[in-house]
């Protein structure tokens, strides 16, 4: 056997420090015990002989033990040889020890295996089947189902929007900046989107067109897109809402309806049906609308001609008690009583200064003067308490003319205010009779149902794709959840 590399080279380089050589003598025995091969570093002699070369290295004779030749003479140089040749084993010592250490610090390291071959475990083939049994096998039922099973669907689209006669209103006129307003008020067309998927349609479209016999004609087939037979009123209603589609655009009321089926004639049939019975309903808020408005301004009209009534009755009354037909046009006159009793003094005051001037004291004229100024003064004085008093043995009318007056002042006012009352209300009635005549409404169709030539339905691409991505994503996540709840256990 080849003798190991790192043992030969501690051999050969204990053989170097001891300075034995190799004998030229040593049997074959020898020789086969050391071995040789390619491998085979030189033998110790060889490795003496090459130290033996080195320059300036004193000539040793080939003896045993490396001895001077007999004779004990010295080669010129032997002590400067020397010194080098120690140096040479020092340092050849310390790199042998360096070498040890660093085979003793290899020998301790631990050796680990090599890995061994990817191979495919239980997890692995249990995620397999998962993949499998949840996603390739549903995705192939489904487009089994879409390509094979489904039957052909054709559609029909129809779109209309609500309009009215009336000129445009401040709202039509801000167009989408009315919605930022807050106007909290549903318009028609909200109505309408709300009642194309009410059950009251569904079940006025189905006495149009027999839904349920037509949708339950592939049953059970085709159960994905088809109804039962025996199905309810409420069970259509849900249907309903998957066979016609919807889209509403609230900025300009536009409406678009997709009816779906399984022949295009039918598909025709219910989207006419659709724009039949949503004008029928436009028709009915639209009568709805000028009978509530006609009914409001009547019931305003009446209330203002009660109150009307009630006024002049109130004055009526007030002329009957204190008859007065108008207290102003009364006092006017008394005021005019006094003003011509004011100038009748003034004149009899005038006329008695004349007489005194001329005639003698006692005269009979004078008396008479005096006593018409006293007579005038009196009846200013009797004048003046009618104003003011309720007493009728004066004059007065019962009651005293500031209440007369307030009083009158304010049934005056109410009787005028009952009076705009009334005309407003009237203006309002005839503004309302205008308008109920002006403010139709209708259904204006801008997209006529048409009949179709190729079936749209169902999209057996699209469901395909978007069932392959369901699925795929549904497994995705359990499989998330297995290897979580894995790496906690």
């Amino acid at each position: 056997m080849t003798q190991d590399r790192p043992a030969a080279r501690r051999k050969a380089a204990a053989h170097f420090r001891t300075g034995r050589k190799s004998s030229d003598t040593s049997g074959p025995a020898e020789a086969a015990a050391e071995g040789s091969g390619p491998d085979r570093p030189a033998a110790p002699g060889r490795e003496a002989a090459n130290v033996k070369q080195l320059p300036g290295a004193p000539d040793r004779p080939d003896g045993p033990g490396g001895e001077e030749p007999s004779g004990g003479q010295d080669r010129p140089g032997g002590k400067g040889a020397g010194r080098k040749l120690r140096k040479l084993r020092r340092k050849v010592q310390k790199a042998e020890a360096a070498q040890a250490a660093l085979e003793a610090q290899m020998a301790g390291t631990p050796a680990y295996p090599v890995a061994r071959p990817a191979h495919l475990k239980g997890r692995h083939r249990g995620l397999i089947a998962s993949f499998a049994v949840l996603v390739l096998l549903p995705l192939a039922a489904a487009v089994f189902y879409l390509f094979a099973v489904a039957e052909d669907q054709f559609a029909s689209t129809t779109g209309f929007t609500v309009r009215s006669q009336e000129s445009s209103s401040a709202n039509d006129l801000l167009g989408g900046l009315a919605s930022f307003a807050g106007n909290s008020t549903a318009s028609d067309s909200d109505i309408l989107y709300e009642f194309i998927q009410s059950k009251e349609m569904a079940a006025a479209v189905s006495k149009r067109v027999d839904l349920r016999a037509h949708y339950s004609q592939n049953w059970p087939g085709d159960w994905a897109f088809s109804i039962w037979p025996d199905a309810t009123l409420e069970e259509l209603v849900w249907f309903w809402q998957r066979i016609a589609r919807i889209s509403y655009d609230s900025g300009s009321g536009l409406t678009e309806v997709q009816v779906t089926a399984f022949d295009p004639q039918t598909a025709q049939a219910i989207a006419q049906a659709i724009i039949e019975e949503s004008q029928i309903r436009i028709n009915a808020l639209n009568d709805q609308a000028r009978a509530d408005a006609m009914r409001y301004a009547e019931t305003d009209l009446e209330e203002a001609v009660e109150r009307l009534k009630a006024a002049r009755e109130e004055l009526t009354r007030f002329r009957t008690r204190t008859r007065i037909v108008d207290p102003e046009a009364d006092i006017q006159g008394r005021m005019g009583v006094m003003n011509n009793l004011q100038q009748q003094l003034a004149e009899a005051l005038i006329e008695y200064d004349l007489l005194a001037g001329t005639v003698a004291p006692g005269d009979v004229r004078l008396k008479q003067a005096q006593q018409q100024i006293g007579v005038i003064r009196e009846r200013i004085n009797i004048e003046r308490q009618t104003f003011a008093s309720s007493n009728t043995d004066t004059g007065g009318v019962g009651e005293d003319y500031p209440t007369l007056i307030s009083e009158f002042e304010r049934l005056t006012v109410d009787r005028e205010f009952a009076e705009e009352t009334y005309r407003a209300a009237l203006t309002a009635l005839e503004a309302a009779r205008d308008d109920a005549a002006r403010q139709s409404r209708y259904l204006a169709t801008y997209i006529n149902p048409a009949l179709a030539e190729e079936a749209e339905y169902p999209r057996r691409f699209v469901l395909s794709a978007l069932a392959g991505l369901f699925l795929l994503l549904t497994w995705s996540i359990l499989v998330l959840i297995y290897y979580s709840i894995r790496d906690r256990s």
